[in-house]
Parts: structure tokens; C-alpha cells; sequence
């Protein structure tokens, strides 16, 4: 019964839907489908996970002293692609790489096992193998596995998540430099953090200064933020831009996680009752009127050819928005005649903060190298050195205040923002971002909300009729929930 309700668990129900990186992944993972409720038992029931409540620490947990255990012999890590292999090559101390899948700490041997997401293919691999976990050989026993936003709390509640101070790590003494909603994300409901990471992921608005230059008559920071302070103001903006032969986003659904992120009432309740919150609504609106003027390019997805496409002067968008992995792994860095390539982007506040993604290193149930998964979460998430040093070599935020507050007032520049230090904007998103309306149905309820009003922007039908679309879809894939 235990493997069955815990296949349950991990077939059914995630979160706010996001990307850690970008690549071979494209869009984020397409969710599991839930299984139909066809009236199972009491116990089974009871697996569907409620929408997030606050959640704090639980103080009193025992931190287990794992000093004296015999580390294993294999160390193997579960992950989707190669931004958290680097972390760990380039800034780990005693890390040797082998070849692409192989590494080596100390005498233990590292194995990689790297997933695509495409298809859900990387959690379709996590949830198999973590089912197989009792009874596997200690040499294949999954150790560490890595969770994106979009189903961490799949995972959280669940007995496959090894609380951190069973791995001999004081969340309350040792942790407190993380910024607070990266443990909420992973805190289970009896206060145990399951998960840490090394990102934060506050997001701005990234626009294109030879169009902020333009149109608004400067690039800097000032200037383009008192253009898109809010969203009225935002949109007069995005006709100034139109007129100058400008988009001001390449699709309809670049604004959408600002909106998704600042509702005042879950997508879900506790009554298993879909709620669509009137900032929902006002992003079909807005989206709706600029699409129909001309203003936004594109009714296409994320990460498509026509999104992308204003990653490139000849693209001719305005703005983006994302946080610094969307930045860094995105926006075509590397390739001669991007406009990021030649540092022409900026970095403002945008008109509403807003968080889009991160990674959690967990530890799997039954790991034999605890001290070992222990000192990997230490050393990238809590030592402030390294983590400087993931900020100036790779550009990314790292989940360490200290750190980034050091870095905002630091002559740190980024060679894509054209000499800007975003840090500091960075920072004070991060502090701001509360975990409170999320529900574990977001990514489902995120995706299928913009799938079906693709149809109302693209003139294929009414709202009512794409919000008809919207429920049918979105109650077909989890049973449980009701209009």
C-alpha cells in the first residue's frame, strides 16, 4: 500500500509552473497527468496535497550527528540537464571530472543520471526509480536528486525526502543567510525542510536599450522604469513602442507569471474549487487589447522561434521578464549578434515583482553518503565565499543575502546589462517574494489557463468559450477539482 499511495503522490499533483534553465528542455516539464478519480479508498484520497499555508521551521528538530558514518562508495545524483553539474564541477572544492556522467569526490564515485524534462521524461525517471528505492543495492540507491518549483511540493510531503537534519545539518543555526521562501518552498507540513538551493530567482523587467533609447530617449535605469511603473502606464508605453516599430513583447504570455505571481487568492482552495483571481483575469484583459493593437508579436509559446526571436536587434522587442538563470542560460549570451552578446539589454523593476523558477538539492530516503549530500548543500548554499564566486563567474543569484547584499554594493558589473550591477533590484525582489497562494495544482492550472486562452487572443472564440476549454481541460487532468 505504502508504494502505491506514494505512486499516487508523485503521478498527481505540482506547483507553480517555472524553468530553471534553458537548452535541449525548452518549455517547462509537461505535467504528470493525474489519475481518475474513480471513488478509491479514504487513504488514497488523502494524498492530494491542499494549497500551501505558511509554513516555519519546526525548532525542536533532532540534528543526527551522521559524523561517524561510513560514506558509500557510489554517489549518485538524479538531475535534467547540466546547470547544476556545473555549480558542482566548476565550484566544489576536490570535485574531478571524469567524463560527461562520471566524477569523482575524494574516493567516492560520482554518477551522473541526467534527464531530459522534454515529455515530463526526467520526473517519469525520478518517480520510477524512487519507487525502486527500499529495494535497490546501496551502489544504486539514488543519493541526491534535484526539484524544480513546478513539483517540489510532489515531493516535499512524501517519505522520499530526507529532512536536512537527518543529514546533520541545523536548518534554524545553519541556514539563515537563505532567503525565507526558498525553504518555504520546501518545508513539509510537520516544519521539516526537505531541500535547499543555491539560486534565488526574483525576476525584473529586462528591456532592449537601443528601443528604450528610441522611443523613451534614454537607456537608463530611471528613465524605462517611470515608463513601466505600472501597468497602466506599461501599456501607454506599449503603444509609444508600436509606433516606432517596436513590439513590446514577443509573445502573449512573457507578462503572464507577473500577473500569476501577485493574486490574492489560490488556484485552488481547500475545498478542491477552482478559483481564477481577478489579476488572472486582468492579464487576458491587458494581454487581450494589446495583442488586438498591434502591440505584442505573438500568440506563439515560450521558448518558440517567435519568442526567441527578439533576442536579436532585428526581432524588434522591447522587454522580457525573467530572473537571472533566464538571463544567463536564455537570452543567446554566446552568440555573436544577440543583443545580450553585445550588452544591450537593461534591468528595471517592472510593474509588479515577481519570481519565476529555482532548483532544490534533495536528499533521497535511503542515501548512504549523507555527509557527503550534506556538505554539497553547505558548501553552495551557505558558504559565502563560493557563492561570490557563482555570482561572478557564471552570473547567477545566489541564495545567500550576505552575499548578494556585499555584491549589489560591490563594483560588480554584468557584461549583458552593458556595465549594470542589477544586483541590488535583485535582492530587494527576493526579500519580497511570499509562497503563500500557491497551490499544488499551479503548473497544471498555469499551463492549461494559457493553453486555452491562446484561442481567445488568436480571435478563435469568446473568453467564456476558451474558459469552457480551460475547465474541461484542466478538471479531465486532476478529477478532484470542481468549478
Amino acid at each position: 500500500m505504502k508504494k502505491r499511495l506514494l505512486a499516487l503522490s508523485m503521478a498527481m499533483i505540482m506547483s507553480v509552473g517555472a524553468l530553471a534553465a534553458c537548452g535541449e528542455e525548452g518549455g517547462s516539464a509537461a505535467p504528470t497527468e493525474a489519475p481518475a478519480d474513480n471513488g478509491g479508498d479514504t487513504e488514497e484520497k488523502k494524498e492530494e496535497a491542499a494549497p500551501t499555508e505558511e509554513k516555519k521551521l519546526d525548532e525542536t528538530a533532532e540534528v543526527v550527528d551522521v559524523a561517524e558514518e561510513t560514506e558509500g562508495k557510489v554517489l549518485n545524483i538524479y538531475c535534467w540537464n547540466e546547470e547544476f553539474k556545473s555549480r558542482l564541477t566548476d565550484h566544489y572544492p576536490g570535485y574531478e571530472e571524469v567524463d560527461a556522467t562520471h566524477g569523482k569526490i575524494g574516493d567516492i564515485d560520482v554518477v551522473w543520471t541526467i534527464t531530459p524534462s522534454d515529455d515530463n521524461g526526467y520526473q517519469n525517471k525520478l518517480d520510477e526509480d524512487l519507487l525502486k528505492q527500499a529495494d535497490a543495492a546501496a551502489d544504486d540507491k539514488i543519493d541526491l536528486f534535484l526539484v524544480e518549483a513546478d513539483y517540489a511540493l510532489k515531493y516535499v510531503d512524501t517519505d522520499y525526502t530526507l529532512p536536512v537534519n537527518e543529514l546533520g545539518i541545523d536548518p534554524i543555526a545553519e541556514l539563515s543567510t537563505q532567503y525565507k521562501y526558498t525553504q518555504d518552498v520546501m518545508t513539509s507540513s510537520d516544519g521539516k525542510l526537505k531541500g535547499v538551493s543555491w539560486q534565488g530567482c526574483p525576476g525584473v523587467l529586462i528591456y532592449n536599450r537601443e528601443a528604450a533609447t528610441a522611443v523613451l530617449g534614454a537607456d537608463d535605469h530611471d528613465t524605462v522604469q517611470a515608463a513601466v511603473k505600472d501597468w497602466a502606464t506599461y501599456k501607454e508605453t506599449a503603444a509609444q513602442m508600436k509606433d516606432a516599430g517596436y513590439y513590446m513583447t514577443a509573445t502573449v504570455n512573457d507578462t503572464y507569471r507577473t500577473y500569476s505571481n501577485n493574486v490574492s487568492v489560490p488556484w485552488v482552495s481547500a475545498d478542491k474549487k477552482i478559483q481564477i483571481d481577478d489579476n488572472i483575469k486582468a492579464w487576458v484583459d491587458d494581454t487581450k487589447e494589446m495583442y488586438d493593437a498591434g502591440e505584442i508579436k505573438s500568440t506563439a509559446a515560450l521558448w518558440s522561434d517567435d519568442w526567441s526571436a527578439g533576442f536579436y536587434p532585428d526581432g524588434k522587442v522591447f522587454c522580457y521578464f525573467g530572473p537571472a538563470w533566464l538571463i544567463n542560460f536564455c537570452m543567446a549570451a554566446d552568440v555573436d549578434g544577440s543583443i545580450a552578446n553585445q550588452g544591450g539589454w537593461g534591468a528595471t523593476e517592472g510593474p509588479q515583482g515577481f519570481f519565476w523558477g529555482g532548483t532544490w538539492i534533495c536528499a533521497a530516503t535511503g542515501t548512504d553518503n549523507k555527509a557527503t549530500v550534506a556538505d554539497i548543500m553547505r558548501k553552495l548554499t551557505v558558504d559565502k565565499d563560493i557563492m561570490i564566486d557563482i555570482v561572478k563567474q557564471d552570473d547567477d543569484f545566489v541564495n545567500n543575502q550576505p552575499a548578494m547584499e556585499e555584491m549589489a554594493a560591490s563594483d560588480y558589473t554584468s557584461a549583458v546589462f552593458g556595465g549594470q550591477n542589477p544586483l541590488g533590484m535583485f535582492a530587494a525582489g527576493a526579500k519580497n517574494i511570499s509562497l503563500d497562494k500557491i497551490s499544488a495544482y499551479d503548473q497544471g492550472c498555469n499551463e492549461e489557463f494559457q493553453n486555452a486562452m491562446k484561442d481567445y487572443f488568436d480571435g478563435n472564440g469568446s473568453y467564456d468559450d476558451a474558459l469552457e476549454k480551460f475547465y474541461n481541460s484542466i478538471t479531465a487532468k486532476y478529477p478532484a477539482l470542481s468549478r
